[in-house]
Order: C-alpha cells, then sequence, then structure tokens
C-alpha cells in the first residue's frame, strides 16, 4: 500500500519525445554521475545523488580528476577536470560552501605567475590524453581554463583570494582577442555573462559578436555548412552555431544573431538527435570509450538548450 501523504511520482514523457528518447539513451550508456545530473535536470531528482556522485572523482589535494573530463585519463588532478566538477555543482545549485573553497584552494596552488589557469598541467604524463590537447612543461596562462572558471564563481556569489587575479587575466585576454576560435569564444562568455562589472561586459561582448560574424566563426546557414571553415586543427564538421555561444536567451552572446538565425539553430539543433536518442560529439573522437561517455553529457546539454528557448521537449 502507498505511504499516506507521499508525493506523486511525475508523468513520464511521452513515448516518441525528444526527452523521451534520451532518457532511453542516457540509462543505456551514460555514467553514473551523468545518469544523476539527467535525473535531477529532467525527472524531478535531488542534488544529493549528484554530488555524491561527483565525489568519486574528487582527490586528496581538492582538485578532480579520474576522467571527469573524458578526454583526459588518468587519476591525477587537472583545471579542466576541476572546471568541469564546478560546472556540475552549479548545475545542481550546490556551488558554495567549504567544497568550493577547497576547489579554490586548489586552482590557487595549480595558477601560473599572473594567477590564471593552465590547460593542462604536465602530470598528466604517462596517462592517455586527446592528441589535441598539448602537454609542456611550463603550461602558459589560458582563457579557455581560467574563463568559464571564472564566470561560474562570479554567477554564483563565492569569493575567494584567486578569483581577483584570474579575474584581471580574464580582463585582459578578452580585450585582446582579435583572431579566435569557437572554444575560446565560448570561453570569453561564458566569464563575460557573469563578471560583475556589466556595462564592461556588454560592451566586450559587442565586439566579440562582431567579430564571430566577421571571421565566419559561427554557422549561420546550417543548410550551407560548406560555406563555413572549420579551424586549422578542428574535426571535420566540427562547425559552431548560434546555440554554441548563446546557451539560454538570457546570454549576452544571443544579441549578435537575429531571431531567425537563432530559429535556425535551434531547428538544426533539435533535428541533430539521433536514432539512439542521443546527440553527436562532434570534436575529434581519439578512443572509443571518451566518445561513448561524452555524449551524454552532449546530450543533456541538447536537452537544457532547447527547452531554455521554449522548445517542446516532452
Amino acid at each position: 500500500m502507498a505511504e499516506t501523504g507521499a508525493s506523486p511520482l511525475p508523468p513520464p514523457p511521452p513515448a516518441h519525445s525528444p526527452l523521451f528518447r534520451a532518457e532511453h539513451f542516457v540509462w543505456l550508456t551514460a555514467r553514473v554521475l551523468e545518469q544523476r545530473v539527467f535525473a535531477h535536470d529532467f525527472l524531478h531528482g535531488s542534488a544529493d545523488p549528484v554530488e555524491t556522485a561527483l565525489d568519486a572523482y574528487r582527490n586528496e589535494d581538492g582538485g578532480y580528476g579520474h576522467a571527469l573530463e573524458p578526454d583526459l585519463r588518468g587519476p591525477v588532478s587537472q583545471p579542466l577536470h576541476t572546471a568541469h566538477a564546478l560546472r556540475v555543482l552549479d548545475s545542481v545549485g550546490r556551488l558554495g560552501g567549504r567544497r568550493v573553497e577547497r576547489m579554490c584552494d586548489y586552482l590557487t596552488s595549480v595558477s601560473t605567475g599572473d594567477g590564471a589557469l593552465p590547460a593542462i598541467l604536465p602530470s598528466q604524463r604517462g596517462y592517455p590524453a586527446a592528441p589535441f590537447i598539448p602537454i609542456v612543461d611550463d603550461p602558459p596562462s589560458d582563457l579557455l581554463a581560467t574563463g568559464p572558471v571564472v564566470g561560474l564563481l562570479h554567477r554564483n556569489d563565492v569569493w575567494h583570494a584567486w578569483l581577483f587575479r584570474a579575474t584581471d587575466f580574464c580582463w585582459q585576454a578578452v580585450d585582446s582577442l582579435e583572431r579566435s576560435h569557437p572554444y575560446e569564444i565560448q570561453a570569453a562568455v561564458a566569464f563575460l555573462d557573469a563578471v560583475p562589472d556589466r556595462p564592461r561586459a556588454e560592451s566586450a561582448a559587442d565586439r566579440l559578436g562582431r567579430l564571430v560574424r566577421a571571421q565566419r566563426i559561427v554557422v549561420l546557414e546550417p543548410d550551407r555548412l560548406d560555406a563555413y571553415p572549420v579551424p586549422d586543427g578542428y574535426a571535420p564538421g566540427e562547425h559552431h552555431f548560434p546555440y554554441d555561444f548563446a546557451r539560454t536567451p538570457h546570454s549576452l552572446a544571443r544579441a549578435w544573431f537575429t531571431d531567425d538565425e537563432m530559429a535556425r539553430s535551434l531547428d538544426h539543433l533539435a533535428g541533430a538527435q539521433e536514432e539512439d536518442g542521443g546527440w553527436p560529439v562532434r570534436w575529434r573522437r581519439w578512443a572509443p570509450g571518451t566518445a561513448l561517455e561524452a555524449r551524454p553529457m552532449v546530450t543533456i546539454e541538447a536537452l537544457r538548450t532547447l527547452r531554455a528557448y521554449g522548445r517542446a521537449i516532452g
């Protein structure tokens, strides 16, 4: 007999909806962490199991490893793993407290001389890693690694001594961009969407939007992909679309695109769901397991984006 006063379970999504198909894909292929994140985002699941699953990737130094970011294998802590952990905590409203303080202490310990983060530390040597992520002895500061972390911390009102110099680095890096590529622009947007100086952020975003369009970094006509070059070093077909930069209508990058351009890109995103219910990985696949682990993440992000723009997912 059902317990009196128990909350009713939410109704399942329609049997052929994007969400229903994606749910089947996630249960079939995802790691426990992505299963818990999916349940939290779309099935009214609790944040507690997400935190518990994330703990499996945490190291004693306060950083994260163990292939949390699938393209870096092995146990050692890396800034990109820790950035991934911060995104997970942000997505479930748990980015704060002593846990995040320890993460910021770790970020301080691995920062470069100018207070920012390198993409990858030499400790990765000896463990498998994607060939497109170079390992060097003295890695430089990197906007790709630093910008999203700084943005997340600002968005959650986290204050730590590390944040001040890292914010200054991001401003300098964003202001100096003259030629760029999609992932660097995404990192810049992640920073600008949350940094407290809103007038300066809006001005910087306006300049970056003009740069993105002038350099044809974004595909504005999904039915004419051949008209848009793929940056050097990217995989064939590794294009980026308006929704890759403006993940929600509230992003500063949303102003870069007309309503028609955004609608076409969202139509393209909705149509990219594959027969098995998941969305594809567009970047270079260098090992079978990494692509398998990444697809549920990409699938969750696609559903979040479509939902943020009011598209029906089920």
